[in-house]
């Protein structure tokens, strides 16, 4: 049994929300937190799409999101689901027959903008759309694409005029006996979207999508969606999540899983555990974990690995990891074996070493995980 497991007092209580599917990929309820991304290549390209899908899916990625702004767009989706091994949600802006025809396309999920779809006469056309193709819905406020009535109302772009937004498109799905639907109220800034969301998992039970839109580059945004996201879902806000960055889609989905797995919320792969490294390290313990990130990416079975540089804190984050390295003398330092000391190594061949213990360890839990649901 693999030492990373959760403890009382870590444990997040989620908001009780309604369950829906996205595809195969069930949203709410007691499912796990899904993990999604966003392709940046240009949807008519059906080769460069799906081979994006494909990686981030290899990433873990649960879902993964295809604008579809125009004709050619729509015809390319039905190839691109065909193809794609994870369930596709087609981004709608603007042109109501994009969403209709990315449903007939077999788009898992239409993600529309109240402030720009259009009349409540058009969102009601593309809810029949749904309807008839078996298509979940996001109702995706933003605050930059805002209703103009709400802007006039509040005079700016502000929590209360967002969940307002939110709560009038639910009223128009709901009228029209929909219910297949989450709903997400993104902004850049990280107070307003943390204090809409907060408002709208008072105000409904549907399933909450989460995101800080435009974050920023790979650090920045980084930095700001484990803020946002991290509180709300510490909260038990948040049934699936989009990290938004100015990044290879794959990175929003590591970023994702980080945040997930930094909350206990989801465990996919090793969780590496290593000092900032200092003049006491008996290693290069920087360059070591920046190699063994990238050998250990093939793991999938969640476990952990910590990597330290000397004895001051090694020992004891090793007896909480799966296998540990504990930095030592003469070349050498200590391998930990489900927190305990097992065996010297010599720093010329740990990084072998680890990488060895860590695919064996990997297996052993797969295997006894495999017989505890035969069972």
């Amino acid at each position: 049994m693999s030492l990373n497991h959760i403890r009382p007092w870590r444990n997040i209580y989620r908001r009780k929300s309604r369950q829906i599917m996205v595809g195969n990929v069930p949203v709410g309820g007691d499912a796990p937190i899904s993990v999604q991304t966003m392709t940046n290549t240009l949807t008519p390209d059906v080769t460069a799409t799906v081979a994006q899908v494909q990686a981030a899916a290899d990433a873990g990625a649960d879902i993964v999101r295809i604008s579809v702004p125009d004709e050619d767009s729509s015809r390319a989706l039905k190839e691109i689901v065909r193809e794609s091994p994870v369930p596709i949600v087609a981004d709608i802006h603007f042109h109501y027959k994009r969403g209709i025809e990315a449903a007939e396309a077999g788009a898992s999920c239409l993600r529309i903008n109240p402030g720009n779809i259009g009349s409540s006469e058009r969102v009601k056309e593309v809810i029949k759309a749904a309807r008839d193709y078996n298509c979940s819905i996001r109702i995706g406020v933003n605050a930059g694409s805002l209703e103009k009535h709400l802007l006039e109302k509040y005079g700016e772009p502000c929590p209360d005029a967002m969940v307002e937004s939110g709560l009038d498109h639910i009223k128009i799905l709901q009228d029209n006996d929909f219910h297949e639907f989450k709903i997400s109220c993104k902004a850049s800034d990280v107070f307003m979207a943390a204090a809409a969301y907060q408002q709208l998992a008072e105000a409904t039970d549907a399933p909450i999508h989460l995101g800080i839109t435009e974050a920023g580059g790979l650090m920045s945004g980084t930095i700001k969606s484990a803020i946002g996201l991290g509180n709300l879902l510490w909260m038990g806000i948040g049934d699936t999540i989009r990290v938004s960055l100015s990044a290879d889609p794959v990175e929003e989905v590591k970023v994702g899983y980080e945040i997930l797995k930094s909350l206990g919320l989801r465990h996919r792969g090793v969780n590496i555990i290593s000092c900032p490294s200092c003049a006491r390290q008996g290693f290069d313990v920087i360059k070591t974990v920046e190699t063994l990130e990238k050998r250990l990416e093939h793991i999938k079975t969640p476990m952990s690995l910590s990597i330290i540089g000397c004895v001051v804190n090694g020992p004891g984050e090793a007896l909480m990891t799966d296998v540990g390295f504990t930095g030592g003398g003469n070349g050498a330092g200590m391998v930990y074996l489900a927190g305990k000391q097992s065996h010297k190594m010599s720093n010329d061949q740990m990084i072998e070493h680890i990488v060895e213990q860590v695919e064996k360890k990997a297996a052993e839990l797969e295997a006894a995980g495999a017989q505890e649901a035969a069972e």
